[in-house]
């Protein structure tokens, strides 16, 4: 061997540092195109920093390779160079980012399939985030009760841009009013003081101020949303309820662009404004994926091994043609299998479904598709299948899964949050949530369109509502871009013998789009479907659809804001 267990630890911390820079260094880059507007650089550098990290495991694997030689591979050389690793991030505040980057790096070498919890960093039995005691950067105002908006004159002085504000003192006496309106509830003089977080978090067309406000006894999120459009630098809306929080900061929306100095500190912030929401999914968020995935593997598989007696089942829905669904019922995530084959009219291949999950993964989600991560040769026992699941599992995704002894190995599945499918939804509730269901779905579809999404297939069996209320799509097998379709009205028939034909009579190409029959194809009950035919008649009309695509060739991507439109300060 060439080089000593100290000596390889160390070069897998320099490949880890060496991502972290370049991580950061995409991030900066935010602050930038916000002040620019420029929008459509902000978009290459969310899909280049997705796929930063696997760009960023290839080198440090070589150069293992090289400093071991052919020790490389002997696992009681890995098991020297782990207690050596781990002396290396002994204090560090991001240690458990360090080590999933060198499980990532010590699965390559070995082409492990599954975890080693020898060599591994996989600790099941704790939260790693709960040790973090550091406070996160931040900084904090105290607000006068006479004159509150001076505090917020602060505060935006503080974050200053290279384009200035359109009307500082306008936007401080905005935000000051707006909060004490939205916590008017917790008495006179409702807001005592501010902190936020040092680091602004940049994502599609907004900048974000991100913290909390405190009352005497009691406090609140606080997010002051910044636009920069064609009126200048200004606070667009201010976010004090954990719901309005949650949409933002949801896990159907894109990544933020935010330069952490360090990671954990902020996601230990961050929980205390979102107690409800899964650590992995704040790591998620926040562009670490990977971490992301580490931590949802870590929290499930705990639980799973705490409920010994429950078994993974069916999830709740319609069965899908191309995809098998499982779950664990008191655990809120899916999984998702591709089969076999699939049942006409489905065309595609399994190749096709994965690059179409891959999209989604580089898309701008706009609070409208789930994030669906891959995860591989993932490990259960057999045992803990219904004998349906486990069947279906072995005879019609065999291309997925195999048992090896007591285990089921699942080769390739997606990973999501268990929503209700909109059409169980629909059947469960009374008529005016029916009706409002049907309208956000239509708003759903509406969203994506206009940032160059086309669902597809618009059955409400493919889309999902939160607890919230919100309608969210997750079936990803026939989606595309809107600018990949051929939008075209519907002809009308010449003679008798055209209107009254059972097929069409004139040709139909494979990009084909009628959007004048999409309620044929939408599946809602008649009273639903006459409100979205009523309040969102444009998703019937190729005109609309045909402008959307002249804008996206002229580069013009319409705003589409995190929130509602009465959050917004004007």
């Amino acid at each position: 061997m060439n080089a000593t267990p100290d000596a390889l630890a160390r070069l897998i911390r320099d490949g880890f540092e060496d991502y972290h820079a370049r991580f950061a260094a995409i991030s900066r880059r935010a602050r930038q195109r916000f002040e620019q507007r420029d929008w459509a650089g902000a978009r290459q550098d969310a899909v280049e920093r997705i796929g930063l990290y696997d760009l960023c495991i290839a080198g440090p694997v070589d150069a293992l390779r090289r400093a071991a030689g052919a020790d490389i591979g002997e696992r009681a050389l890995w098991l020297r160079i782990r207690p050596a690793y781990a002396a290396l991030l002994a204090g560090l505040i991001d240690a458990e980012l360090y080590k999933t980057f060198y499980n990532t790096l010590a699965r390559r070498v070995f082409a492990t399939r599954g975890v080693d919890g020898a060599i591994e960093f996989m600790a099941m039995d704790v939260e790693p985030s709960d040790a973090i005691t550091h406070p996160v950067a931040r900084h904090s105002y105290t607000l006068s009760p006479t004159r509150p908006a001076d505090a917020f004159m602060r505060v935006l002085g503080d974050y200053r841009f290279d384009v200035p504000y359109a009307h500082q003192l306008r936007c401080a006496a905005a935000v000051a009013v707006r909060l004490q309106d939205d916590l008017a509830h917790w008495g006179d003089y409702p807001v005592r003081s501010i902190e936020l977080l040092d680091t602004v978090f940049y994502r599609e067309r907004r900048a974000y101020l991100v913290g909390r406000v405190f009352g005497e006894h009691r406090f609140s999120p606080c997010v002051i949303a910044l636009v920069h459009d064609e009126r200048g630098l200004r606070v667009d809306a201010v976010l004090s309820r954990r719901r309005d929080l949650a949409h933002l900061f949801g896990v159907s929306r894109s990544y933020f662009q935010a330069d952490l100095a360090t990671v954990g500190d902020a996601v230990v912030f961050l929980r205390s404004l979102l107690p409800g929401k899964p650590v992995d999914e704040i790591y998620t968020v926040l562009g670490r994926a990977k971490q992301g995935k580490t931590e949802r593997y870590r929290t499930f598989f705990r639980h799973f091994q705490d409920q010994p007696g429950e078994q993974l089942v069916h999830a709740d829905g319609t069965p899908g043609m191309v995809m098998a669904v499982f779950t664990l019922p008191s655990y809120p995530l899916v999984f998702k299998l591709i089969r076999d084959r699939f049942a006409w009219p489905k065309t595609m291949t399994r190749h096709q479904v994965e690059e179409k999950y891959a999209l989604v993964f580089n898309l701008d989600r706009v609070g409208r598709l789930l994030d669906a991560q891959p995860y591989r040769h993932l490990r259960f026992p057999r045992s803990r299948f219904s004998a349906a699941l486990r069947e279906e599992l072995l005879t019609q995704c065999a291309g997925s899964v195999h048992e090896e002894g007591e285990e089921l190995v699942i080769a390739l599945c997606y990973v999501q949050r268990r929503f209700r499918p909109l059409n169980l939804y629909l059947r469960e509730q009374t008529a005016e949530a029916r009706r409002i269901a049907a309208l956000d779905y239509a708003q759903a579809i509406t969203d994506m369109a206009r940032n160059n999404i086309f669902p597809g297939d618009m059955l409400p069996k493919n889309f999902g509502v939160s607890r919230h209320g919100r309608a969210v799509f997750y079936d990803y097998d026939e989606l595309c871009l809107v600018t990949e379709c051929a939008f075209r009205a519907w002809p009308a028939p010449r003679n008798e013998e055209e209107a009254l034909a059972d097929e069409p009579w004139f040709q139909i190409g494979p990009q084909d789009v009628f959007p004048e029959r999409f309620w044929m194809f939408m599946g809602l009950p008649a009273p639903e479907l006459a409100a979205v035919r009523e309040h969102f008649g444009h998703l019937f009309d190729p005109a609309w659809w045909q402008r959307l695509q002249a804008g996206f060739a002229a580069g013009d991507f319409p705003d589409t804001p995190p929130y509602a439109g009465a959050l917004r300060l004007a």
